[in-house]
């Protein structure tokens, strides 16, 4: 069977580049992959007639030969002396970058120093630190670039050798068939490097855990579940790499008076049944001082006072939230005979007039009335 001429096989011009060439192949190899393409058993042949079809046109010596003789120039006898999947087919070509986008590598396959580790810290504060602001103090503990070895691993006085496994490139070739892969170096890592007298202190890594005190300032009106990045105080990068970021996510403690709801606080008061059905007034705290409420007589429990502007200035807006007191009618306890002897009395008043003293409980009835009814 005659052979498919190689610029049909890539979908390219004759006069097309080295670069469109490559382009060409590239999207062909990650198209007809055995991998990608484990149900389709044309895929494997398709992806070999495109590699043999890009290693003679990627080769200028190859191209002008078959250019000039076709495929005669690589038959047995010919020009050419042999197959391009023979021993002297695409002498010296790297399929790094080809075949890193299929397997993530890259030309030159060199690996890279890594950024260190971002770091998180939960912290908890109360919610008049989180009203006006604070400053903290913390302390973490992080992995450091070693002072003994500066980072290197190696022992004072010597220094890293180039790894004799992959010659420093960080990564090896590994032949699979009729194709080839790159992957991390077993021996150096991806490090390209091999240290023969390891740092005491880090054992050869170039960094070591320590306890890092900072200074945490957290701005005024800041909400649980907020987190404040500091660049930089991460864990130390690989090789010399920037440190990571350190994170604090704030989470306030529950307070003994108040809720807070955004900006806006809440807040329960109790009242005596007197207060509640005579009216009055009463002192209600704030997070800054104290603040006076008045209570219209017949006030129900449950009844909300909203104080404007007493609650939390948030870090993005100019105002303050509210304060929103919910008033609880509390019940009497512990009551003296005379007490109870006045309820009685007051009870027995108000059954005469139920219908004007307790409104809501005779239109309670009524709508239990009627839902027997149904």
């Amino acid at each position: 069977m005659s052979k498919k001429d190689y610029y049909e096989v890539l979908g390219v011009n004759r006069d097309a580049s080295e670069e469109e060439i490559k382009k060409a192949y590239r999207k062909l190899a990650m198209k007809h992959h055995p991998d990608r393409n484990p149900d389709n058993p044309k895929a494997e042949e398709q992806f070999k007639e495109a590699k043999e079809a890009y290693e003679t046109l990627s080769d200028g010596q190859k191209r002008a030969a078959y250019d000039q003789y076709g495929h005669a120039a690589f038959e047995a006898g010919g020009m050419g002396g042999g197959s391009p999947f023979g021993a002297g087919g695409a002498q010296g070509f790297d399929f790094g970058d080809i075949f890193g986008d299929i397997f993530g590598g890259g030309r030159g396959g060199r690996s890279q120093a890594h950024r260190g580790a971002d770091l998180r810290y939960n912290m908890e504060i109360t919610l008049e630190e989180a009203a006006r602001g604070a400053e903290k103090q913390i302390r973490i503990p992080v992995m450091e670039e070693c002072e003994t070895c500066s980072g290197s691993g190696a022992k004072p006085g010597t220094s890293a050798t180039t790894c004799q496994t992959c010659a420093g490139h960080g990564q090896v070739r590994m032949q699979q068939g009729f194709f080839s892969v790159q992957q991390t170096c077993p021996r150096c890592h991806g490090s390209g490097k091999q240290i023969s007298s390891p740092c005491k202190d880090c054992h050869g890594t170039g960094r070591i855990k320590k306890q890092k005190t900072l200074e945490i300032k957290i701005p005024a009106g800041i909400d649980s579940g907020m987190r404040l990045r500091h660049s930089g105080h991460g864990e130390a990068g690989s090789h010399g790499a920037p440190h990571g970021d350190l994170y604090v996510e704030i989470h306030i403690k529950p307070h003994s008076v108040f809720q807070r709801d955004g900006d806006d606080l809440h807040c329960e008061m109790p009242i005596s049944f007197a207060t509640a059905a005579l009216g009055g007034e009463i002192e209600i705290p704030t997070l800054d001082s104290k603040a006076s409420i008045k209570i219209p007589a017949e006030t129900q429990s449950g009844k909300i006072f909203r104080l404007r502007g007493k609650g939390i200035k948030g870090m993005r807006t100019h105002t303050h939230g509210d304060l929103h007191c919910h008033v609880v009618v509390e019940t009497p306890a512990k009551l003296t005979d005379r007490q109870k002897e006045l309820l009685r009395e007051f009870e027995t008043i108000s059954q005469n007039d139920s219908e004007r003293h307790s409104p809501r409980a005779k239109s309670w009835m009524g709508k239990v009335k009627d839902f027997f009814a149904q």
